[in-house]
Order: C-alpha cells, then sequence, then structure tokens
C-alpha cells in the first residue's frame, strides 16, 4: 500500500475500499506545534478537494481537505487529546479520518510519492 499525495499536502494510503487520511510531513513542518484537530463527523458524506477537517498550530489554522469522495467511516479519536500525534507521526499514527471510498477513480488524479517530492522541491 502506497500514500498517495494532494498538492494540498493531504495524503491517502488506500487498503480496499478504504482511504486514511492525513497530512503530509512537509505540512505538518510548516504548521508547526499542532494544538487542535477538529475531525469531521462518522457518516458525512465527503467530496473530493471538499474541506472536512480542520488543524490548528502555534502558527496557524489550515483546512484539510479530502483526497478523494467517500463517507466517513472512523476517525482518529486519538488527536482530540494528543493533537500533537500529527508532529510526531504525521503520515502513521496521526491520520485525521478513514473514508470508504465511492469512487476509486479519484486516486489517478494523485501523485505518487515521487512526483510529490518533486513538487514540494519545487515549492519549498
Amino acid at each position: 500500500m502506497s500514500n498517495k499525495f494532494t498538492e494540498d499536502h493531504e495524503w491517502g494510503q488506500q487498503d480496499g475500499d478504504t482511504l486514511t487520511v492525513g497530512i503530509t510531513n512537509f505540512a505538518q513542518e510548516q504548521l508547526g506545534d499542532i494544538v487542535y484537530v477538529e475531525l469531521p463527523d462518522v457518516g458525512r458524506e465527503v467530496e473530493q478537494g471538499e474541506e472536512c477537517a480542520v488543524v490548528e498550530s502555534v502558527k496557524a489554522a489550515g483546512d484539510v481537505k479530502s483526497p478523494a469522495s467517500g463517507e466517513v467511516i472512523e476517525v482518529n479519536v486519538a488527536l482530540e487529546d494528543e493533537p500533537e500525534l500529527v508532529n510526531a507521526a504525521p503520515e502513521d499514527g496521526g491520520w485525521f479520518y478513514k473514508i470508504k471510498l465511492s469512487n476509486n477513480d479519484e486516486l489517478a488524479s494523485l501523485m505518487d510519492k515521487d512526483a510529490y517530492a518533486a513538487f514540494v522541491e519545487s515549492v519549498s
């Protein structure tokens, strides 16, 4: 299972028809110390590119957009008490939510790891 990435610095990891979503290491480095995360409601339908979570740091607040469309089936409740998990493990234990994909074809529009690394290099 390899991660896919958006130009807004979200990642998604597909496992069958489930996509786990979070923000990239680059994004958390830009934000600094994460102090609060607002997660979407389980059962919410989200569209690709829709703002569906919020991350706040000591420096700024940012929206987390969904890399693909689907229904939110799980949220990472650990982030409610430990938002710093996003800093410690942004592409692992600091995930935000999981969706049941409604259109797997949308993932084709996302970048693979190498393309994302080149994108980050071009914007930094």
